[in-house]
């Protein structure tokens, strides 16, 4: 593609914008931002949109600007909200946005001479705003019935809890946001989800009053998933965050790998550096071939290698397949509770795998893998049994801790897909 706009049009990134966009983006180099609030210590996979859309400016000559809700934070947008949110004391959200920096460093360049990244914090002016100031110099230029026509107050408006004043300011502090930066870095564009656009276009009317210059928005889709789940959301209903204490580099990675046939090609779009033509070779896969999941593969690869880095990738995939009869060797106990965490589990107290140890025909009767120890022999003898992906050649043996995996986790398996978890306790 010969320019941003392009570039993020065909990767179906572009929701609405502002008249003259496209060809500002064509034609000059310029600032643009997007903020989040940090209402966690991690970012989720639902800030990889605004990430990578800003990436992509970045990469075409834009200097992006990471705006950190620190001081807006505190007060909490209500846009594709249903209710308050809950506010966060200045304490959590300094130490929020300490451990979340890094992982912006993933996808941005903070480094680079000609355009670097640049991450700032509201708090730094708003804290240190005065209120009647505010009221005279912001307030004045927004009427009442502009603001509720907005969505994101229309829409509280209606419901029987209604909107604080707290989150209904929230439209002039954001608008505020744009003045700041434009004023003190030169931004002219503001980005984010299409839920946005009410606030976004409020700084853009601002600028235009106070400063009579023109200024751009820009806003992007919200991602839903192909049975009109939201975006980012796992199949247990939380969230799949960046931080690999709370997402492990498995977990994310098959987050990626079990997106649907119908999602896939658009998330390769979004997400990835993958060209327009490898991206149509992908989707010809999925309709030839969609059983052998080769797209949605290479998105867990990307997306993994981008976040966690290439040791994780292949760390991932060999996870993957200790489900398919694959070896353990390099994985750890936090690797086997994450890859069986779906499996039937039982526990079993260490002691009882002291001296000559346990039965491997008890552990298969126990689990409920075998119906009774005849079954479990029959099975054994018909080699249909595994312990730690290790065939069983013998009904008699007998397992020891030393079969325990870290001495915390047996794996037992029948026939090539069921597998049951014995949780050794010490």
């Amino acid at each position: 593609m010969t320019n941003a706009f392009e570039e993020l049009k065909w990767r179906g990134l572009v929701y609405d914008h502002t008249e003259s966009v496209p060809d500002v983006l064509a034609k000059e180099k310029i600032s643009v931002y997007n903020g989040f609030d940090p209402t966690a210590d991690s970012l989720h996979i639902g800030n990889l949109v605004p990430l990578m859309v800003m990436a992509r400016l970045q990469r075409f000559g834009h200097t992006p600007i990471l705006l950190a809700g620190g001081g807006t934070g505190m007060v909490g947008d209500p846009s594709g909200r249903s209710s308050e949110r809950n506010l966060l004391t200045i304490e959590e959200i300094e130490a929020n946005l300490v451990t979340v920096k890094h992982q912006l460093a993933s996808v941005l360049d903070f480094e680079v001479k000609s355009n670097p990244a640049v991450m700032v914090n509201n708090a730094d002016w708003l804290s240190k705003l005065n209120l009647l100031a505010f009221l005279r110099d912001t307030g004045k230029h927004f009427t009442v019935n502009y603001m509720l026509g907005k969505d994101s107050v229309k829409s509280r408006i209606q419901r029987e809890d209604g909107i604080s004043y707290t989150e209904f300011s929230y439209m002039l502090l954001q608008a505020y946001d744009y003045l700041h930066l434009h004023d003190t870095l030169g931004c002219t564009m503001q980005t984010g989800g299409s839920d946005q656009w009410g606030n976004i276009v409020a700084g853009v009317e601002l600028i235009r009053r106070v400063r009579n210059q023109k200024v751009h928005a820009m806003v992007f889709p919200l991602i839903t998933q192909a049975d009109g789940s939201k975006f980012g959301k796992t199949a247990a209903g939380t969230n799949a965050w960046l931080d690999p204490k709370r997402t492990s580099p498995y977990r994310f990675y098959q987050f990626w790998f079990n997106s649907d046939d119908a999602d896939v090609i658009n998330y390769l779009g979004y997400f990835t550096w993958l060209d327009h033509g490898e991206i149509q070779e992908y989707q010809q896969m999925v309709y030839e071939r969609p059983e052998q999941r080769e797209a949605q593969r290479r998105l867990a690869q990307e997306l993994t290698r981008m976040i966690h880095g290439e040791t994780a990738v292949s760390k991932a995939e060999k996870a993957a397949q200790v489900l398919f009869g694959g070896d353990l060797d390099g994985l750890d106990a936090g690797d086997i509770q994450d890859i069986f965490a779906d499996v039937p589990s039982s526990e079993l107290p260490q002691t009882a795998l002291a001296g000559d140890g346990f039965s491997v025909v008890d552990l298969l009767a126990d689990s409920g893998l075998a119906q009774s120890k005849g079954d479990a022999r029959r099975t054994i003898q018909g080699g249909g049994v595994y312990l730690n992906n290790r065939r069983i050649e013998d009904a008699n043996q007998m397992v020891t801790v030393n079969e325990a995996i870290e001495g915390q986790f047996l794996i037992l398996r029948k026939g090539r897909k069921k597998y049951h978890l014995v949780k050794v306790l010490a």
